[in-house]
């Protein structure tokens, strides 16, 4: 028997199943993986994944949300977090990001973590994704 630490799925309820065979999040030991998560309001029955709204303030604050979740049924915080990446489908984006960013993470006394920002195409009507990376203890 192996005393590697297995890794666990880390997909909170409230989530949209990922179109693809992978996780929102995965856990092996003190690491917490949470998968690219966008602006997707929670899971209804019968009802297709639905960005939060039109603007990047709606989809950002929603996919912040989505990563908390994925952050806390793992077990971690956002405290916890060691990495923040970001992904833009606009340039013009990124001022308007970073006001929306530093208003949510205005109560911690430290930055959650070091981020990259990069720019990409994302489907139709989603305008952020973002995913973490998080250590434990």
């Amino acid at each position: 028997m192996s005393d590697k630490a297995q890794k666990t799925d880390v997909t909170p309820a409230t989530h949209v199943p990922p179109p693809a065979r992978f996780s929102a999040g995965v856990r092996k030991g003190n690491i917490l993986q949470v998968a690219g998560q966008v602006g997707f309001l929670p899971a209804e029955e019968g009802r297709p994944p639905t960005p939060a709204g039109p603007d990047l303030r709606a989809q950002t604050e929603q996919t912040l949300s989505n990563v908390k979740a994925v952050l806390e049924e793992g077990g971690a915080s956002w405290e916890d977090a060691v990495m923040i990446r970001v992904y833009l489908t606009d340039t013009a984006h990124f001022a308007e990001f970073n006001q929306i960013y530093d208003a949510y993470f205005a109560e911690l006394e430290q930055p959650p973590s070091a981020r990259t920002t990069v720019y990409v195409g994302l489907p139709a009507g989603l305008l952020v994704e973002i995913d973490c990376l998080a250590v434990l203890g």
